[in-house]
């Protein structure tokens, strides 16, 4: 029997008010994160890094993660530094582990494919990637 996992995303268990759509548990992928943000008009994620945060977050943050988001439909920002990086469908961006970077939407909703992983090491999910339940 093949190897494969074939599933919608529409058909993917959802938390965080329905925005984190479980890509990665749902495929089983266990070599690198994976999730979709299904985002409304309006919405913010954390500002956040992999590497160097303090304070609540420190734990689950500090994994030395990078990150690519990928837009999907409708336009999200990406926010670097003072810059506002537009996530129009298409656009792929790389994220260093330490740099801080925040996703938002402005006046539409948005879905962005956000894929992380640790250079040089083997990826450990977090667990508010598994599947809920």
């Amino acid at each position: 029997m093949a190897d494969v996992t074939v599933m919608r995303v529409d058909e993917m268990p959802r938390s965080f008010g329905g925005a984190f759509i479980h890509a990665r548990a749902s495929l089983g992928v266990s070599a690198f994160g994976m999730q979709v943000f299904d985002l409304q008009p309006g919405w913010a994620g954390p500002e956040h890094a992999h590497h160097g945060m303090t304070g609540e977050s420190a734990e689950t943050a500090n994994d030395g993660q990078e990150e690519v988001y990928f837009g999907l439909e409708g336009r999200a920002c990406l926010h670097v530094d003072d810059e506002e990086i537009p996530l129009d469908p298409g656009v792929m961006v790389r994220v260093g582990p330490a740099q801080l970077r925040q996703l938002t939407t402005h006046d539409q909703p948005a879905k962005v494919l956000v894929v992380g992983a640790i250079p040089g090491h083997g990826y450990s999910a977090p667990g508010f990637t598994e599947l809920p339940g």
